[in-house]
């Protein structure tokens, strides 16, 4: 094989590398933005279950720990009522600067 073959192959293999490269990141991405979101949208149900349009939360602790128990039934680890309770803390945390964040968005399609 000649160096001219030898550095078409070389590049060949290159280029497909960093396409497969290249797609994983932007798996990762998308993976870690779906997750964010998710975990703030149960965040958010949490909160509004909890407080049923009231300001504060009345029996917070017990519907955390029911529904710890039947996540992890379905879906395996990973739904513990500390990881629950994260997300919910998730969704206090980041809420107000979501609705910031949407109005801006809004105010530069007009």
């Amino acid at each position: 094989m000649s160096d001219i073959e030898r550095n078409t192959q070389i590049g060949f293999y290159n280029r497909i590398v960093d396409l497969l490269k290249e797609a994983r990141k932007s798996v990762v991405k998308t993976v870690n933005k779906t997750m964010a979101y998710t975990y703030f949208e149960i965040g958010r149900i949490i909160v509004e279950e909890e407080q049923k349009g009231k300001a504060r939360a009345a029996y917070g602790k017990q519907i955390i720990k029911e529904l710890s128990e039947r996540l992890i039934r379905e879906f395996g680890k990973g739904f513990s009522t500390t990881n629950l309770k994260q997300m919910r803390q998730f969704y206090l945390a980041y809420s107000k600067s979501q609705k910031l964040s949407d109005q801006f968005e809004n105010r530069d399609e007009q």
